[in-house]
């Protein structure tokens, strides 16, 4: 068994042996053919770098005789333009050759010119001294002719062109005035006598004591009541004065205010027919009283509006206009006034053809502050704008308001025409009432006015005050002073007086001639 295990192994060793042999000659064999293949490679190699080579030594030939042959024609471009800027510059040297020549030329001129102008500088001078003394010695001269000196001369002479200037200006303004017052006040008078013509009204003076008749004289004493506790509770409830007299029959209510009065009237002929007359009752009567009369106060307003055409005011706008009914100015009433403005505003506004409503509104509550301008301290213009403002009025209309009196400057149409209408409705006859002491003092004061000026001498206010005659001294004022005289006597009356509608001035300038026959 160890013999064929021997040789086994002996057998796997030649085999294993033969076996190496053969993949060695194999792999020698592939190698061989590898190196030869790699020879090929490596020759077929050198010939196409050898090709490649010839090539590119070509390609480089060419290019390098392409660039030479630019970089020749760059040069040649190059040495032209040398050339052409050589001639230029050349062509430049000669110019500037010619202008240092001209120069020079000139600056020799120059210096020549100079020397001449120095000698007659010097010349000019020297007249100038002899000028100045000749002019010293004409003055001197003419000093002595005319006793003035320079200082005076000047001063006088400056006096004279004021005053020529000064009189051909007025003469200008005046008939530039003139003119431009026929054109304007011809279309004044026709939108004012149109609105006239379309509006009438009445008026009703209203006076502060309103009259109470009594079913019999028994009734006196009961309205006094027992030691006039009556009396007394009525005046203390209502503010209202009770007059109690000897008139048969008739009681006397007396205030300024015209709402309390009809107030107190009411209750007392409530009183009066009810028959029961003492404190409690009248406490009881003037407050239910108060409340009817703010839906009457909101009534009478409604139909203002109403009567007008003006719709959208604030509630509260309206209750004010109900106050106004109870209000007088110079004894008219104010709403029945206001009526008549915003009227007036219309038919003006419809004539200009500018917003009739707007118009109607501004003139309806134009007077709306004197409802409340004795609450409430300020101007009733500013008051009623204030108001007005408040309660969503427009600004135009806020504006009216406050300027129908010219307490702002008035700075539209809307404005002009709520002045011009609330003018118109004050100054128509037996609108307005004065006190006659009033009357007397705004007369003096408008004839005292016209007395501050220099170079009047007596003045007359004629025609209820609706005209001032102004008499001037010939001596001291001229003809177009006298113009501008009684401009400046109408300015300071706008300025100093309150008055209602417009005052004519009028100034009278004459030169009388008095010789007597013996």
């Amino acid at each position: 068994m160890d013999y064929a295990f021997l040789i086994g192994v002996i057998a796997f060793l030649v085999g294993l042996g033969v076996g190496f042999l053969i993949k060695k000659y194999n792999v020698e064999k592939e190698l061989e053919e590898a190196r030869k293949e790699a020879e090929k490679i490596i020759r077929d190699a050198e010939k196409e770098a050898k090709a490649k080579q010839k090539e590119y030594l070509i390609q480089a030939k060419d290019e390098i005789f392409q660039q030479k042959r630019e970089l020749e024609k760059e040069a040649k471009e190059k040495e032209n333009n040398l050339k052409k800027q050589e001639i230029r510059l050349h062509e430049k040297e000669e110019r500037l050759e010619a202008k240092q020549e001209k120069l020079a030329r000139k600056e020799a001129e120059l210096v020549e010119m100079e020397k001449n102008l120095s000698k007659l500088e010097h010349e000019l001078l020297k007249r100038k001294d002899e000028v100045d003394a000749l002019i010293q010695e004409q003055y001197r001269k003419l000093e002595e002719i005319s006793g003035l000196t320079k200082e005076e001369a000047k001063e006088r002479l400056l006096q004279e062109i004021e005053s020529s200037t000064k009189h051909e200006a007025a003469r200008m303004v005046r008939q530039i005035e003139a003119e431009a017052k026929e054109i304007a006040d011809r279309k004044a008078q026709e939108i004012l006598a149109t609105a006239i013509q379309k509006y009438a009204g009445e008026y009703v003076i209203d006076n502060t004591v309103t009259v109470v008749e009594l079913p019999n004289e028994e009734m006196k004493g009961r309205i006094i009541g027992r030691e006039g506790r009556n009396i007394r509770a009525f005046e203390a409830a209502t503010g209202v004065d009770l007059i109690i007299d000897d008139t048969p029959e008739t009681v006397v209510l007396s205030a300024f205010n015209p709402l309390r009065r009809e107030k107190a009237k009411i209750v007392l002929e409530r009183l009066i027919t009810d028959g029961r007359i003492h404190p409690a009752r009248i406490e009881d009567v003037v407050q239910k009283v108060d409340r009817e009369m703010e839906v009457r106060l909101r009534e009478i307003g409604e139909q203002a509006t109403f009567d007008v055409g003006v719709h959208g005011i604030h509630p509260e706008l309206v209750r004010l206009l109900g106050h106004l009914y109870y209000r007088t100015s110079f004894t008219q009433n104010v709403l029945s006034h206001s009526l008549e403005v915003a009227f007036l505003c219309g038919i003006m506004a419809a004539e200009l053809k500018l917003d009739v409503k707007m118009a109607k509104r501004a003139g309806l509550l134009h007077d709306i502050g004197k409802a409340v301008d004795h609450e409430i301290e300020g101007p009733h213009a500013l008051i009623g704008a204030e108001l007005a403002k408040k309660y969503g009025e427009s600004d135009e209309v806020v504006h009216a308001i406050a300027a129908h009196h010219e307490d702002i400057q008035p700075e539209t149409v809307l404005a002009v025409l709520v002045q011009a209408a609330d003018s118109l409705s004050g100054a128509r006859p037996g609108a307005r009432k004065e006190l006659l002491e009033h009357y007397v003092k705004r007369l003096e004061e408008l004839e005292n006015v016209a007395l501050s000026f220099e170079g009047v001498t007596k003045a007359y206010a004629i025609q209820a005050g609706r005209e001032l005659r102004v008499m001037v001294d010939c001596e001291t004022v001229d003809e177009n002073e006298t113009y501008l005289l009684c401009k400046e006597i109408a300015k300071k009356i706008e300025e100093q007086l309150t008055y209602p509608g417009q005052i004519k001035v009028t100034c009278i300038r004459e030169k009388r001639a008095v010789e007597y026959a013996r």
